[in-house]
Order: C-alpha cells, then sequence, then structure tokens
C-alpha cells in the first residue's frame, strides 16, 4: 500500500506546498508540523520534542538526501491523534552546514498515538520513497496541480 499514501495525503489536506523556505531547521520543523497542528493531531509540545531530539541525536530525521521525516516517540507530550502530512519547501533546508547530505525540501510529519501505528506509518512512508523517481516527482512540485499530476502519474486509478 504505497500510492494510496499519496492519496490518503490528498483526501485529508495535509500538503502544503511554500514558495518561501525558512532559513533556519527550527523554524522549518514548525512550519511543517503546523498542518498536524491544524488538524487538531498534536501540539507545540510535540514539535518542541521533535527539535529537542535533533539538538541532542543530530539530524536523524534526514533519512536520505532531500527528504525529512520529522517525528518523536508515540509516547510524547502532545500527540493527540495519528497523521502524517507532506511539506514541500522550495530550497532545501540544512540541517548540517558541514554535511551536505543533511537537508531536504520534502518533509513527512509524523504523529502516533501508539506505537505499533508509528511504525507502520514509518514502513508505509519508507514504501513510498522506495518508488522510483517517487522522491525526485515530489521535489518537483510547484502546485497542487503538480501533486495532483504525480498522483496520477503514478497511480492512474487515483481520485
Amino acid at each position: 500500500m504505497t500510492i494510496p499514501m499519496l492519496q490518503y495525503f490528498y483526501d485529508n489536506e495535509l500538503i502544503r506546498i511554500y514558495d518561501e523556505t525558512p532559513k533556519k531547521w527550527r523554524e522549518a520543523l514548525r512550519v511543517a508540523s503546523s498542518t498536524l497542528k491544524e488538524k487538531q493531531l498534536i501540539t507545540d509540545d510535540y514539535v518542541d520534542e521533535i527539535i529537542k531530539n535533533v539538538e541532542k541525536n543530530g539530524a536523524y530525521i534526514v533519512i536520505v538526501p532531500g527528504v525529512v521525516m520529522p517525528h518523536a516517540l508515540a509516547t510524547s507530550a502532545g500527540v493527540l491523534g495519528t497523521g502524517i502530512s507532506f511539506t514541500k519547501f522550495s530550497e532545501p533546508v540544512s540541517f548540517d552546514p558541514d554535511d551536505e547530505e543533511k537537508q531536504g525540501k520534502l518533509f513527512f510529519t509524523l504523529a502516533a498515538k501508539d506505537d505499533a501505528q508509528h511504525l507502520k506509518n514509518i514502513q508505509d512512508l519508507m514504501d513510498l520513497l522506495m518508488i522510483d523517481g517517487m522522491i525526485d516527482a515530489l521535489s518537483a512540485i510547484e502546485t497542487m496541480a503538480d501533486f495532483e499530476d504525480v498522483m496520477h502519474s503514478f497511480d492512474p486509478d487515483s481520485v
């Protein structure tokens, strides 16, 4: 179940595409988390936890160059529900100025109320990103129409 994830983002209005890119990674995490906050799935406490984890553990949330997966534990404060949002910035956000691979334009913010759902969300996201050409296609979008085109090109039966 990989392509249904694109449909999930679309159906649940969990997609944000920004022309402006935050200059600092902390701000980028706040912006990328805002969709889940709007949907009342997380609070600022959860975002603060993500930021603290990156400060403590480094840029582990950059899962491959270009792709960032902000998340914290299912037991973290501020998790109100389960969901994943997709945020695309126009320019890469750097998490480590000394490591060019620790930057990303695609942010998939995860929140889950339990560990099993958290692991399932991560696996579903990994399956999506392993589809040949998916990261490049999502990196190239600039509008919601572009997202719809990507969704249709990878799954012609999508709505």
